[in-house]
């Protein structure tokens, strides 16, 4: 905080929004929890009250709270094959932290120390977690290990959306990395085709990597057409090596409607449909004539219209929330009179209007009179119609 200068309410900084929790009271104090962490967090934490007296005096704890974030490495020492392996932090973890090692990918030790020794082969991985915390374990080290690591290994995506394919990979320390490249089709002795390369995909995908650990890959736009087996390769400077495909499902969302007319108080079931299951969790947004229909969004993939009136004709449409630009195409509702058909006037009692065909309008706590065409004299014939 500078001298002078008011302090900023982290609340109110964009890049912790969503990520804070503030519980505080007069009895128990006040406690601060920050979610999801990054290294960018690290900072002296103060906080800080005005109180209600004249000129609001203002209070700011002191000399505050430091904290370190950081992420877990192995280091590997020793010799040729009986390896030390250390799981270090960038700062000293609190609450004495039992570490968890993992010899591919399987759990081989639990301990409280950050030490590790192991007959180390030329094919095995290692990597340490903190227990409590085993989805953030450390980047693997090997001496001579190969692999493609997605994320995900299917994902399903909206037409017309972007998707990033999430993927790491791994090859021995003393190789270059000459190429790397995804492809979808690999045909009996030939050589992949680099997806960049191929026609359609220009300008449609996006190499995120890098040369080093990351292999995400970016469609945008996405076509129904672009569902296939995702793979990614890269050469070294001394082998080749490709990893299993990711299965990409592109969907579009289709609406049904069931039925499509119906009478007057009758029930009508929307759902909106997509090809696979899309994740995380999916909100539906629902719209009438294009316009969102009030408090409609849910979860659930379908949406009811109980007991319909005229005002209910219209064009329905839905989406998924957040991608509230790619709607479903429409489906068109009618509503009909159970009574059309009748050639009638509305009467209010002595009132006697002109010929009309009846319509279907509610009037609420109104008795309605329908006139019956007899030899063309207009007459109002008492015929109450039960709402």
């Amino acid at each position: 905080m500078e001298t002078g200068v008011e302090p900023r309410d982290i609340g109110q900084d964009p890049e912790y929004a969503g990520r804070l929790e503030y519980h505080g009271d007069k009895k128990n104090g006040h406690t601060l929890t920050i979610t999801d962490l990054r290294e960018s967090d690290s900072a002296t934490y103060k906080f800080r009250f005005i109180t209600d007296q004249t000129g609001g005096w203002k209070y700011v704890g002191h000399p505050g709270v430091t904290l370190s974030v950081t992420g877990l490495q192995v280091k590997v020492t020793g010799g040729h094959q009986d390896k030390t392996l250390t799981c270090i932090t960038t700062c000293t973890l609190t609450d004495n932290p039992t570490y968890i090692w993992y010899k591919n990918s399987t759990i081989v030790k639990e301990d409280t120390s950050s030490l590790h020794s192991d007959y180390f082969s030329d094919a095995d991985s290692y990597s340490c977690a903190v227990k409590g915390h085993e989805d953030l374990h450390s980047p693997a080290v090997c001496q001579k290990c190969w692999s493609v690591t997605y994320t995900h290994q299917s994902i399903c995506a909206l037409k017309g959306s972007t998707v990033d394919i999430s993927c790491s990979y791994t090859y021995p320390s003393y190789h270059e990395i000459k190429k790397a490249f995804w492809f979808t089709k690999w045909e009996s002795g030939k050589d992949p085709e680099d997806l960049s390369s191929v026609p359609g995909y220009e300008g449609h995908i996006e190499y995120l990597g890098d040369k080093e650990s990351d292999c995400t890959l970016r469609i945008t736009d996405l076509r129904l057409s672009d569902s296939a087996g995702y793979r990614f390769r890269y050469i070294t400077s001394g082998e080749k090596f490709a990893g299993s495909p990711v299965s990409l499902t592109v969907t579009d969302v289709v609406l049904e409607m069931d039925p499509t007319s119906v009478s007057e108080r009758e029930n009508v079931t929307l759902t909106c449909r997509t090809k696979c299951t899309l994740d995380p969790i999916t909100v539906y947004s629902w719209y009438k004539n294009g316009q969102p229909i009030p408090n409609s969004n849910t979860s659930s993939t379908v949406y009811i219209l109980f007991s319909v009136s005229s005002e209910d004709t219209g064009r329905y449409s839905c989406a998924v929330e957040g991608h509230e630009d790619l709607p479903s195409a429409e489906e068109t509702l009618t509503v009909t009179c159970k009574y059309m058909g009748f050639k009638s006037l509305v009467c209010y009692i002595d009132i006697v209007v002109t010929d009309v065909s009846y319509t279907c309008k509610h009037i609420p706590k109104s008795i309605v009179f329908l006139h019956q065409m007899a030899q063309g004299t207009p007459q109002c014939q008492s015929v109450l119609l039960v709402k």
